[in-house]
Parts: structure tokens; C-alpha cells; sequence
């Protein structure tokens, strides 16, 4: 039976990292890595979710994330309802997306997982509906859950998570998952730089912690315990004038940049991957990339996430 560390979570919500402290974010590391034995399904899980019925509303596209939520609850026992919009009375009957949320919650809910384009959403259907809410994501804001995916993998191959150097590297103007992984490793003591061209390190005004930011990505190396690299959102970038070939030769991660890091310094990404843009093949594929613990690690982060917003609601 693994062991939630409830003595240290009272969230009835994940919504992002942004002021948790350390001992709330460690809280859920340290059950993920309780149910991280069972995250790929090889060893039948406590049935920690047994009853539960939890909604997957996930309003933007997604392939990891709504996998893993939907393995994370259903290897605990929990039900997973499939939110569709295109199918909704949102699309065909202009139901509103809190009126959508508060009907479904009426039909007995114990969480619901969501994901939105738009910023905040996730705070707004938090205060419409009384059980549970974790975010997976709402426009460049936050995606506390892949952050903790990227810490508690990172935690696995460094051993600790605190007096680390970490460069985030790439479309940090775009990136949720950037802003989770800040308010996260600061508040367990470690630094971090945002790298990348000028372009992607404006529009960073909502970031309440200090970021330190570098355009030079090989001054930064040396410096580096570990090295997160981001995916151009192209799909963002409507209008915006990007070099792509610069950018490749200025910030690829390449094995030749990569020796300019500590020897052990593990690289990170939360994907998906645009090959031979911010990795090439060989760092992506190479022995120091965690890229594919980071998403075993997701299951078990979801597991507890799940796990520890529900168990702080039925105690409330």
C-alpha cells in the first residue's frame, strides 16, 4: 500500500506551482515515488481511487497529458469520463463551460482534470464546483503536474532538488510548463535561467518570483546540473518573424554544446519533440536525455495528485 503524504497536503486543488512551498511540492514528489513502481502498470496499484469517478475536460489538444491522467486514475481504480467538446452542448447548444462543469459535477464527481486555452480557467471552474480541480495546463500560465513530472525525474537521476543550477531553454515567452518548472525549483532552493533569443524571453511580466534570463546559451553551459529544453511553439507564432535557421545554430542542443555542461548534467524535455530544432537526434536519443522518464514519471505524479486533492477533500 503505497502512502499519501496527506500530513503535508490539504489542497482540495492542483491548480499551479505558484506559491506552494517546498514541503507542499515535496509532499507530492514523495507519494509520486510511492506510486511510481506501478505508474507503468506492470504491478497492480493500490486501489487508492476505488469509486472515484474523475473527468477528464481537456479543451485542448493533448496526447500525453490525457493519457496520463486517464492511466494515473484508472491504475488507482478510479473511473474516467472523456470530455469531447466538438460532441458538447458547448459547441452545438452555447452551454457555458462553468455550467458545463457544475451539470457534470451533479452527476457525482470526485475530480475533475482540466485543460484550456484560455488563462485562469482553471481557477474559475474551481470556484463553480466543490469537488476536486487539478489543471493540465491553461494557455502560457502554468502545468503544475508536468513540472512535477520534470522534478521528480530530475530528483530520481541528481538526488536532490535543492542548490541546483537549471537552464530552460527555448520559447520560455510561451511556455507553461517554463513557469511551473521556476515557481517549483525556487521554491526547493535551486536557480534558474530562462535562455533563448530576446523574442521568446519577452512577455514574462506575470512571473512573480525573480527569473534570471541569458541570450548565450554556451555561457550558460558550464554553470549547468541540468538543462531543460523547451519546444518552439510554432503554433503560437502567428506573425512572428523567427529565424529558424539562427536559432537552430545559436540554441539546438547538440552533443558538441551539451560537453560545454557539468559531465552529468542530465537534459530535459517535456515534449513533443521538434527534431532537429531544439535537440538534435543524438541528445535526444543520447544517454543523458530523461525525456521518456520524465513521462513515466507523469503517471505517478497524476497518481498523486489525484490521490492527494481527493483525500484533502473528503477530510474537509
Amino acid at each position: 500500500m503505497a502512502n499519501l503524504a496527506t500530513d503535508r497536503w490539504s489542497r482540495r486543488d492542483l491548480l499551479g506551482l505558484e506559491g506552494l512551498t517546498a514541503d507542499e511540492i515535496l509532499a507530492v514528489l514523495d507519494t509520486a515515488d510511492e506510486y511510481f513502481p506501478f505508474a507503468t502498470g506492470v504491478e497492480p496499484a493500490p486501489q487508492t481511487l476505488q469509486g472515484r469517478t474523475v473527468l477528464n475536460l481537456i479543451l485542448e489538444d493533448s496526447t500525453r497529458t490525457r493519457t496520463s491522467f486517464t492511466l494515473a486514475a484508472e491504475r488507482l481504480g478510479g473511473r474516467v469520463i472523456q470530455f469531447h467538446a466538438d460532441t458538447s452542448s458547448m459547441a452545438h447548444k452555447r452551454e457555458t463551460l462553468l455550467d458545463t462543469a457544475r451539470n457534470l459535477e451533479a452527476m457525482g464527481l470526485d475530480a475533475i482534470v482540466i485543460r484550456h486555452a484560455e488563462r485562469g480557467t482553471p481557477h474559475r471552474v474551481a470556484e463553480a464546483v466543490a469537488c476536486p480541480v487539478v489543471s493540465a495546463g491553461d494557455d502560457a500560465h502554468e502545468h503544475p503536474t508536468q513540472a512535477l513530472s520534470d522534478l521528480l525525474a530530475l530528483r530520481h537521476h541528481v538526488g536532490r532538488l535543492d542548490g541546483l543550477t537549471v537552464a530552460i531553454s527555448g520559447d520560455v515567452r510561451h511556455s507553461r510548463v517554463a513557469r511551473s518548472n521556476l515557481y517549483g525549483l525556487t521554491a526547493l532552493g535551486s536557480r534558474v535561467v530562462f535562455v533563448g533569443p530576446d523574442l521568446f524571453l519577452q512577455g514574462l511580466d506575470d512571473i512573480t518570483v525573480e527569473a534570471e534570463t541569458a541570450t548565450d546559451f554556451d555561457a550558460v553551459l558550464p554553470e549547468c546540473d541540468a538543462i531543460m529544453m523547451l519546444r518552439v511553439q510554432f503554433e503560437r507564432h502567428e506573425g512572428v518573424d523567427l529565424d529558424l535557421a539562427d536559432y537552430r545554430r545559436r540554441y539546438q542542443l547538440t552533443a558538441e554544446r551539451l560537453a560545454r555542461a557539468k559531465a552529468d548534467a542530465p537534459v530535459l524535455h517535456p515534449g513533443p519533440v521538434n527534431r532537429g530544432t531544439e535537440l538534435a537526434d543524438e541528445v535526444t536519443d543520447g544517454p543523458r536525455s530523461l525525456i521518456l522518464h520524465q513521462v513515466t514519471c507523469g503517471v505517478a505524479v497524476r497518481m498523486a495528485a489525484l490521490a492527494l486533492c481527493i483525500a484533502a477533500a473528503e477530510r474537509a
